[in-house]
């Protein structure tokens, strides 16, 4: 059974235009490329990104990452026997260019699409893709796990794996444990760092810092590329003498260039920095060293939204800028009809007001100010806000310190990226009752970034910690109450706030902030037939479902939650006690949220009422407009409805 749920939608392939893509359009995979000669790379580059530019202005996407990533792209497909030599991309955003040379082209236009491409790297889609690539930091760590396995495997030829990541990504602590563990294990890694000097937003860190002003000696690089070659034709060069080349070689650079490279403080050989885009010499630096033993790292410094200059001036708004005209970079807006305000804003905006009067209150983000609108507290108050670049865990440990000592951390990361600090929820922060609020953007189905940013497990995953308070408001009014109420004093153990990306539903955000009594929901509305207790936004869905369910004849009874933990036991003991069939609606997986936490509350309270849980179906969920995958997973108006009218006539 597949882990995924299958879309039928099959897209016709769109052949590119010879006239127009004279090179393009005759690579249908990496072969064709390696049959060019050396001169006509320089077209192809020129003819990716030409069709990237006209191709995005129409169906967004990833822009300015892959713009920057062409000639390095182009490079490693013409250097490399790919896919038998595995390249392991680093969150995924700038292979693009990949995706075009390795036969998908012609269906580019499907990309995000409900049953199109992927916006990311999935093997699912192409043996060209080694591994998934939709969170930043991993893929050092899966192309070590290749690379020893290809040792273990005595594969013939040698199977070369690489790892692309970029600026941002490496300083993730996962980075980090893969660069200690390939710098002891026998392996022939190549790591490329992408250097751009840019993450979505403005990178942050030391080792940024470092990064933008490591040298190396373009003398010092000659002499040692005349000096390998030499000593290698000789067979000087052994793993046995490893070690003791790799330390001269770092005092010699040392030397020369007055500072310690950190990978060669870890025993891993280190080239660069070199210009990414100047193709002829990362091809000729890639023959170089290709076939050299032990793990290497190749710098290559490049330009965001490289070759469009609009991306090239701002490449923080480029990072997926939506449509635009490809002519002039002038950004298309939507519709002249005035939208609500997006949650972000809200929350961004409560913050700060917050903030203002509880100077307790600090922020906290992991390389997401814009996008989580940290950025509006980090405007008004500097020096209480905090972005820890791409370092979950940290960010959540870091605030278990702050709130350990008298602060009220609010920490802001999209739900499907918090993932990757549960340990530190539990351990740091959870064991110890601290106050920290999560507010986790990006809650439940997220739209065309698909399976991998989906926001639909942190109901699951923290409602088994115990002493977490978790809440999902209905609207962006009951955000700002939820905000207000987590920081009130008498709170002393940590919150979760769940909210959704994107446009609210026109709720004035105006009126006086007030506490919310903690483990009580809301009715909403009697109704004699069938009960729906719901949680969070997609409570919009279920009064249009009760609409439509009352056309015919079915009273439905309507219960915001609220709060998934504490439940409310007033509100299950009226809904139980009345006998009606029950109806839980939740965007987010089906399994250990609302509908099962319901269920065990019936069981431990010896009610024996049938329960539908509509939610989503316990599979990974692919790429697609919310209304789309909601209409896939049922959970949509229609689907509740339809549930309702059932749920009534089964109790017949």
């Amino acid at each position: 059974m597949s882990a995924t749920i299958e879309v039928n939608t099959s897209y016709p392939e769109q052949k590119l235009d010879s006239q127009h893509y004279p090179l393009l359009s005759g690579i249908d995979t990496p072969d064709d490329l390696r049959k060019l000669s050396p001169d006509k790379l320089p077209d192809v580059c020129s003819e990716i990104r030409d069709f990237l530019i006209h191709s995005l202005s129409k169906n967004p996407g990833h822009f300015a990452s892959s713009m920057g990533a062409v000639e390095l792209t182009v490079a490693l497909h013409y250097v490399f026997n790919t896919p038998y030599d595995r390249i392991v991309w680093d969150v995924g955003h700038q292979a693009y260019g990949h995706k075009l040379l390795t036969g998908r082209a012609p269906l580019f236009y499907s990309n995000r699409r409900l049953g199109g491409l992927s916006g990311f790297p999935s093997p699912a889609e192409s043996n060209y893709d080694t591994f998934s690539a939709g969170h930043a930091s991993n893929s050092i760590s899966a192309a070590l796990g290749m690379s020893v396995a290809a040792a273990l495997n005595n594969d013939s030829p040698q199977r070369h794996v690489i790892a692309v990541i970029g600026d941002a990504s490496i300083s993730g602590g996962l980075a980090f444990e893969g660069l200690n563990n390939a710098a002891n294990a026998k392996n022939n890694l190549l790591i490329i760092l992408n250097d751009n000097d840019m993450s979505i937003d403005r990178n942050v860190g030391s080792l940024n810092s470092y990064l933008a002003h490591i040298t190396t000696s373009k003398s010092y690089n000659t002499v040692r590329y005349r000096v390998y070659r030499f000593l290698k034709k000789l067979h000087l060069i052994n793993d046995k003498s490893r070690g003791r080349i790799l330390r001269f070689n770092n005092s010699l650079k040392s030397f020369f260039t007055k500072q310690q490279n950190i990978f060669e403080g870890l025993n891993i050989r280190y080239f660069g920095p070199f210009e990414g885009h100047d193709l002829p010499r990362i091809i000729r630096v890639l023959n170089d060293i290709k076939e050299m033993s032990g793990p290497r790292i190749l710098h290559l410094r490049t330009t965001k939204g490289k070759g469009f200059k609009a991306a090239e001036d701002d490449p923080a708004y480029w990072h997926a800028p939506g449509k635009f005209n490809p002519a002039n970079g002038q950004i298309i807006k939507d519709s002249a009809t005035v939208k609500p305000q997006k949650y972000q804003e809200v929350f961004g905006e409560t913050l700060v007001k917050l903030a203002k009067s509880n100077p307790d209150i600090v922020a906290i983000t992991a390389a997401m100010p814009s996008g989580t609108s940290v950025s509006m507290m980090a405007k008004e108050f500097p020096e209480r806000t905090f972005d820890v670049g791409i370092s979950e865990g940290h960010a959540v440990t870091f605030a278990g310190g702050l709130a350990k000592d008298g602060k009220r951390p609010f920490v802001a990361i999209y739900s499907s990226f918090l993932q990757r600090g549960y340990d530190h929820l539990i351990h740091d922060v959870a064991l110890q009752g601290l106050p920290v609020v999560f507010c986790i953007d990006r809650a439940g189905l997220v739209g065309e970034d698909g399976a991998t940013h989906h926001g639909v497990f942190d109901l699951g995953y923290l409602s088994s910690i115990p002493g977490f308070t978790i809440a999902s408001p209905r609207n962006e009014s009951y955000l700002r109450h939820l905000m207000y109420t987590a920081q009130l004093p008498d709170v002393k153990s940590p919150w979760a706030i769940r909210y959704p990306r994107g446009y609210g539903e026109d709720c004035s955000t105006d009126d006086e902030m007030h506490s919310i009594p903690t483990g009580k929901g809301e009715k909403l509305r009697d109704g004699k037939d069938v009960s729906v207790l719901s949680l969070g936004p997609i409570c919009s869905e279920v009064t249009d479902a009760i609409a439509k369910a009352a056309e015919q004849g079915v009273d439905t009874g309507h219960y915001d939650m609220i709060f998934l933990k504490p439940l409310d036991d007033e509100i299950l003991t009226e809904v139980a006690q009345a006998g009606r069939p029950i109806i839980t609606v939740e965007d987010a997986s089906v399994k250990g949220g609302l509908g099962s936490a319901v269920i065990e509350w019936l069981s431990e309270h010896g009610y024996h009422i049938p329960v539908t849980r509509i939610g989503v179906p316990d599979k990974f969920v692919p790429q697609g407009t919310v209304a789309e995958l909601r209409e896939l997973c049922g959970m949509n108006a229609a689907a509740i409805s339809e549930a309702i009218i059932n749920a009534k006539q089964s109790d017949l």
